[in-house]
């Protein structure tokens, strides 16, 4: 039996033909096959073989660890990535919709709305900083406009930055057309938070990050169809921590981790302009490494790479 790349073959399980050679290969006797150009190549036993397969996995584990974590050895840290395609997953999260992204159990995908805010969206992103974690931030495009400092923060420090709007309106109670124009402003807003300027007029605005969050989860069927056909996946939540109610963090602490034990992971709302989320959010992190959670980033295609699961 060949090992592929070495053309070894294991002496317990190969009888060679009569015309091959013995020899002495590591300190063991081994055969060498013959080959069609005429030299031979040397067989290794099977205790010999195992070693070397051992260290190639081993060489290949190592290689796949994440970087550590500057100054927290053990952090919670981002287990991997995921690519997410309106063509294949226009709606996710089961608050809302019949699907939600394909997330194993204990898997868990951050996401902040209505930010950013000075007072509160640096506590966030030290926070996450601190455990080498990745969210994803749904922007309004108001506040993207008045503190471009914060969108490019996050974006440099590797988050997802998406889309919620410029101003927050309920849409379903919008006529179509109107409820349109508002999600191209915040997209436009959005963008030329983070690159200085908008590839195309508001009107027609084409977001980089093709992810979208109604305010409220107000959606309705024809705009949820106009999203689609335009490529943008648009999010709901698999829980929240409804942080919209006032309360203590360490109250919104155990509400949202037993939301989080009864769903098994899944996608988490969160909003970064709350201060008792951003109270909260350190113990939240440490309570998921703690309980053998693993985050996952969400991404759109074009921001993929060939380690998209890392």
């Amino acid at each position: 039996m060949y090992a592929g790349g070495f053309g070894l073959a294991i002496t317990n399980s190969f009888r060679p033909p009569r015309s091959c050679e013995r020899a002495r290969t590591f300190g063991r006797t081994a055969t060498l096959l013959p080959q069609a150009s005429g030299q031979t190549v040397p067989m290794i036993d099977r205790t010999t073989l195992l070693a070397l397969a051992a260290l190639a996995i081993a060489t290949t584990v190592a290689r796949a660890q994440p970087a550590p974590c500057p100054g927290n050895a053990d952090a919670l840290g981002t287990a991997r990535t995921l690519t997410v395609d309106a063509a294949s997953l226009p709606r996710v999260g089961r608050k809302h919709f019949p699907q939600t992204l394909p997330l194993a159990a204990k898997e868990v995908v951050l996401t902040f709305d209505d930010g950013p805010e000075p007072g509160t969206t640096p506590r966030v992103l030290d926070a996450l900083k601190h455990e080498c974690v990745q969210a994803s931030f749904f922007l309004l495009g108001r506040s993207a406009l008045a503190h471009p400092e914060l969108v490019r923060r996050e974006r440099a420090e590797g988050h997802t930055v998406a889309h919620h709007t410029f101003s927050h309106p309920l849409l379903d109670r919008m006529p179509v057309a109107a409820a349109q124009a508002e999600i191209d402003r915040g997209f436009a807003a959005v963008d030329t938070a983070l690159y200085g300027s908008a590839d195309h007029p508001p009107k027609s605005h084409a977001p980089k990050t093709p992810f979208f969050r109604f305010p409220g989860f107000a959606s309705s069927p024809a705009l949820l169809d106009v999203l689609e056909r335009r490529g943008i996946v648009v999010f709901g939540a698999d829980l929240w921590a409804g942080d919209w109610n006032p309360m203590t963090p360490d109250q919104q602490l155990k509400l949202v981790l037993g939301r989080l034990e009864a769903s098994r992971g899944g996608i988490v709302l969160f909003h970064d302009t709350k201060r008792q989320t951003a109270a909260m959010l350190p113990a939240f992190l440490r309570a998921l490494k703690n309980g053998g959670y693993r985050v996952v980033q969400v991404v759109p295609a074009a921001a993929s790479t060939a380690e998209t699961d890392r």
